[in-house]
């Protein structure tokens, strides 16, 4: 059965809210339901993310979060795919490439001029993912970063 895919409006919140929080412990991130479904909410109310919800039989399967951001040189659009997750019993099952699929598209709907993403470089099963779902791996720049936090 494939996955059912849409944009996530604000009734849906509770089902992308216990996909994210699960999303965030799975990257050891402290288990913190309230301050995810919070810091969820908050996205999903200003407009500043997109989040994609795959459902299976009538259960959410799965997520995909995306980031606007613009490039000056390009003069346009670049969406950052910034989290993907698929429930444990629904992976393997072509959830998680159901769900690159309807990021690209959302991306070509609105006129973007690319997606970007990062992965860890020992995540090989999300690398062989994207490779499947036609992503390249871009090395014409280095990413840097200043840290602000103090944890």
């Amino acid at each position: 059965m494939p996955a059912d895919l849409r944009r996530a409006a604000p009734d849906d919140l509770d089902a992308v809210a216990s996909l994210f929080h699960r999303y965030r412990t799975f990257c050891g991130q402290p288990d913190e339901p309230a301050r995810s479904r919070a810091f969820l909410a908050e996205r999903l109310a200003r407009g500043e993310s997109a989040v994609l919800l795959a459902s299976r039989a009538g259960t959410a399967a799965g997520f995909v979060q995306l980031y606007p951001m613009f490039s000056s040189v390009r003069l346009g659009r670049v969406w950052v795919l910034n989290d993907l997750f698929v429930e444990p019993a629904q992976r393997r099952r072509g959830v998680a490439r159901a769900l690159l699929d309807a990021a690209a598209g959302f991306a070509r709907a609105d006129g973007a001029l690319r997606l970007e993403l990062e992965t860890t470089p020992d995540n090989h099963a999300a690398q062989a993912l994207y490779r499947a779902a036609g992503w390249q791996r871009f090395d014409g720049t280095l990413w840097f970063r200043l840290p602000l936090d103090t944890a």
